[in-house]
């Protein structure tokens, strides 16, 4: 028996095109059983079974053959909704955080990407505790106290890598991996840029708050909205220019200012108006009464008027490697043992299907610029 060949990966590439072992037995002629054993090295695949599966999963034969390592602990991944999630959905982000982090280790290993300037503060438990910690962070990012202009740069800034997960996203709320390089999986089911800007905050307060430890509870879900909170509108600030309620009645006219200055939901505002005991719970609960009455529930009007904000680390590098090394993403799937169909995956963003020695934006988004 050839010891060489490695179950574990052909699970790896199953789950992470989210096929159970039904489907991909259905796809190569084979039964639930057998595709059992190839998984759990109680077998070994012929030649052509071997090719029927690479082809069916997207990658190259020589991946099942890549050496034992284990997955990346559940210890190190920040869920949201992680009760509501169904477990199937859970091992397929779980799958693609482990292409993901493979492609990140990759790429650090030819390339300067930012250095990692994410502090972890330790027995942050109290609000004013989180507090301080959201503000010691603005303070090592040196972006004073003003807003923030783009999240997704910040984070990319301080050494983290942003990315979505195609398909998952939408069952998945949001999730970030707590690596040596950390990533954090936006939801690109979100319409509302404020709702982006405030997720990559929470999963940011999850790599300062609670590094090494599992979350998901409502604790720990509370303690990085604090952060989030926090970190996108400082205290101070909000206590200077917050729009107070003018006769009791909430200012609504000033919120919607302050939104679009600092990119913030107006639900979001109000929430850190109570936080500070701007508001009284009476007039909290008004607010989030009247937007829903105003059908601003799940997405606020002003919304469309803040532009997306687009990750940029992972283009830029792929920008970085054909320019200056001639590797395009063909070579980057080569080297990873896998196919340009799952690299597109696991970068979020489709190639062009056309081979080109230039880079080119591709459905018309920005900065998505690609080589085949």
């Amino acid at each position: 028996m050839d010891r060489s060949f490695n179950g574990a990966e052909l699970r790896l590439a199953r789950i992470f095109n989210a096929y159970s072992l039904e489907e991909v037995a259905a796809k190569v002629g084979k039964t639930r059983q057998y595709m059992h054993k190839l998984e759990t090295d109680q077998a070994v695949p012929t030649s052509q079974l071997l090719e029927d599966l690479a082809n069916t999963l997207h990658v190259d034969p020589s991946f099942m053959f890549g050496k034992q390592t284990p997955w990346i602990g559940e210890e190190q991944f920040h869920f949201r909704k992680l009760l509501t999630t169904k477990a199937m959905i859970k091992q397929v982000a779980m799958a693609r955080g482990e292409l993901v982090n493979r492609l990140v280790t990759y790429l650090d290993t030819i390339l300067k990407l930012p250095e990692l300037k994410i502090p972890e503060v330790e027995n942050a438990h109290s609000a004013d505790d989180i507090e301080r910690a959201a503000e010691l962070c603005r303070n090592e990012w040196g972006i004073g106290l003003g807003p923030v202009s783009s999240m997704s740069r910040l984070a990319e800034h301080v050494g983290a890598v942003v990315t979505s997960f195609q398909g998952v996203s939408k069952e998945v709320d949001a999730l970030s991996l707590s690596l040596k390089r950390p990533i954090i999986v936006c939801n690109d089911a979100k319409a509302s840029t404020c709702r982006q800007r405030f997720d990559i905050g929470h999963e940011l307060g999850h790599f300062v708050l609670h590094a090494g430890k599992v979350t998901g509870d409502r604790v720990t879900e509370s303690q990085a909205n604090r952060f989030a909170s926090a970190l996108l509108i400082p205290r101070s600030m909000m206590a200077k220019l917050f729009p107070r309620p003018r006769k009791s009645r909430l200012d609504w006219v000033g919120m919607r200012e302050f939104k679009m200055t600092w990119k913030v939901s107006k639900a979001a505002i109000l929430y850190r108006a109570r936080q500070l005991d701007l508001i009284t719970d009476d007039q909290y609960k008004s607010g989030v009464i009247g937007l829903r009455r105003g059908g601003e529930a799940l997405g606020e009007h002003e919304d469309a008027l803040i532009p997306k904000e687009q990750p940029e680390l992972l283009v830029r590098s792929l920008e970085l490697l054909a320019n200056k090394k001639n590797l395009s993403p063909r070579d980057i799937a080569a080297a990873l043992r896998i196919s340009p169909a799952m690299l597109s995956n696991i970068l979020g963003f489709e190639f062009n299907s056309q081979e080109t020695s230039a880079l080119k934006p591709v459905n018309g988004r920005p900065k998505l610029y690609v080589v085949t």
